[in-house]
């Protein structure tokens, strides 16, 4: 029995089934690129929201000028003043500005929200510079309202941090499944998890690189929402569907959400409606709200923790029901004949 065993654990594979897992092997690697790479080279700037301040008649000529150099490319809020145009960066309800008020013009920034936008608004001083250009014009001022730190002025550990929290609740959930039995308890190692994950990815970013600002116990907070969002919606997905749930649960998350969460670049410079859907997910919410608490004081977080918290209960609700079904598996039909002790078996 042994030797039988033996030789057909050593016997070739046919080969059609090599044929069958090369061709597999390269639809998956094909998925791959095209879910990383699509977005980064279809991306141009659509619909960012920006202000332009001064008198009517001067913003009127830019937001034409805009139009006409840049279609589509703006989402433009006309207010009066400078402080009206920092406010609405500093709440992040726009994520800069052109501002005329003073007669001289400046461009606002924020590179904290994006230093992909605060780029891009850079090339629109350096073009109004020109277009003003009479040899005794000043040239156009680039102001940095919310800037990135000193410590990482590129936003890099930002950037950097946007795969360990999607891995981070991912790995969770894997090995929760695998190492700890009951729902209730890896539902519990899941937010225990995501709390000791949120204040040790805080501690790297935060006073070690120093890539963060802001309260320490915020930032952990919503690293430790996105991560528990992430694992909970995995470990329900398992729970109701088994092995499969994994499979649909990651590809959900490192395929759609990670891609077009636009945490290294912004939502509004992904193609079409890619950026939406992808501040819809985990991955993309996630990002917003650690820039919110890291660089604006809170602001503009309502939509993210909404997201999250859907995300959340959506794991909860599907893990019930995986629950629920498993019961109903092992339930016995009435008049069934008792299962043998193990003892007996």
């Amino acid at each position: 029995m042994a030797e039988t065993a033996t030789t057909a654990a050593s016997t070739p594979s046919p080969w059609p089934v090599v044929a069958r897992a090369v061709a597999l092997l390269t639809v998956i690697i094909g998925v791959l690129l095209t879910a990383f790479a699509w977005p980064a080279v279809r991306s141009s700037v659509h619909d960012v929201p920006i202000a332009v301040a001064g008198p009517a008649a001067a913003t009127g000529q830019v937001v034409a000028a805009l139009d006409q150099r840049m279609p589509d490319a703006f989402d433009v809020t006309l207010v009066a003043t400078t402080a009206e145009a920092e406010k609405l960066i500093r709440d992040r309800e726009v994520d800069g500005a052109i501002d005329l008020s003073a007669g001289t013009p400046q461009v606002l920034t924020a590179s904290a929200a994006s230093a992909s936008i605060a780029q891009t608004l850079q090339g629109v001083g350096t073009a109004l510079s020109q277009a003003q250009a009479t040899g005794t014009a000043p040239a156009v001022a680039v102001r940095d309202v919310v800037a990135l730190p000193a410590d990482d002025p590129r936003g890099t550990g930002l950037a950097a941090a946007a795969l360990p929290l999607v891995m981070g609740g991912m790995i969770a959930a894997i090995l929760l499944t695998n190492l700890v039995k009951g729902r209730v308890r890896r539902i519990t190692g899941a937010f225990a998890f995501s709390v000791t994950g949120g204040l040790v990815m805080t501690l790297i970013l935060q006073p070690w690189l120093g890539s963060l600002e802001g309260n320490f116990f915020a930032n952990a907070g919503a690293i430790a929402l996105t991560v528990a969002a992430t694992s909970l919606t995995i470990l329900g997905l398992e729970s109701l569907l088994g092995v499969a749930g994994f499979g649909i649960g990651a590809a959900t998350m490192m395929l759609i959400g990670n891609p077009l969460s636009g945490n290294t670049s912004s939502p509004e410079m992904l193609p079409g409606w890619t950026g939406t859907l992808g501040q819809l997910m985990p991955p993309g919410a996630g990002g917003q709200l650690l820039r919110s608490t890291a660089f604006f004081d809170g602001h503009g977080i309502a939509h993210s923790v909404i997201v999250l918290l859907a995300w959340l209960v959506l794991g909860a609700v599907l893990s019930l029901l995986g629950h629920h079904r498993s019961r109903r598996a092992v339930t016995p039909a009435p008049g069934a004949a008792e299962p043998a002790p193990l003892a007996t078996a």
